[in-house]
């Protein structure tokens, strides 16, 4: 009997969609659990786009986590 990885809960799908539409306010790192990364990114405008934009990429090549260190699920 294998066991699957644990896996956060937290959908690959939602983060990119709370990136690409809310992620100058790091909607996204909420969701994820990174809460103060996200309250930074909340105060910087995503360090204005480029910390979002480097997010979007990792959310997309699937090397975002969550707080964990858990791979989000696709």
């Amino acid at each position: 009997m294998t066991t699957a990885p644990a896996t956060t809960g937290k959908s690959w799908l939602v983060t990119l969609l709370l990136c690409i539409f809310l992620g100058t306010l790091g909607v996204h790192r909420f969701y994820t659990g990174k809460i103060g990364t996200g309250i930074l990114q909340l105060i910087t405008l995503g360090a204005f786009g480029i910390w979002t934009f480097i997010d979007f990429i990792l959310i997309l090549i699937g090397k975002f986590d969550d707080k964990q260190g858990q791979p989000l699920v696709k």
